[in-house]
């Protein structure tokens, strides 16, 4: 098994100012959003999970009334490499806001429930193959 497949994504004070990072326009940051992987298969799929976690919180913190300066999401996973199977995905996040700790703890919370790709994920989205060109 191969583990260590790790990504960063950030935005407002916790957006990367790495050279390597990328760049992406970002609907709740005026500067963007950065993500920090490699770009193999392996790693490609955890940014997925990341920034819609980055998305979802600066979305549901602004209907919480919650500010957030800065948001940073790591996410690591390994694969089975006789498979190339997913052996899972984790994710920790960092928040920069003066909110307080339990406002924030409820936020993350809230968001691990509704974030869209870590829930397709868990669920074991299907994936098939359309025409071929």
């Amino acid at each position: 098994m191969a583990d260590g497949f790790g990504v960063v994504v950030g935005a407002g004070t916790l957006r990367s100012e790495s050279g390597d990072s990328i760049r992406f326009p970002h609907r709740w940051t005026p500067e963007g959003a950065s993500v920090e992987a490699d770009f193999t298969g392996a790693h490609l799929l955890h940014p997925a999970a990341a920034g819609c976690v980055l998305n979802d919180l600066y979305r549901e913190a602004e209907g919480m009334g919650i500010a957030l300066d800065g948001v940073r999401v790591s996410a690591t996973g390994g694969f089975d490499t006789g498979s190339w199977a997913s052996t899972g995905i984790s994710y920790a996040v960092t928040l920069d806001s003066a909110a307080p700790r339990a406002d924030l703890d409820r936020l993350i919370e809230h968001v691990d429930a509704v974030a869209e790709i870590p829930k397709a994920l868990r669920a074991g989205a299907r994936v098939t193959r359309g025409a071929d060109r």
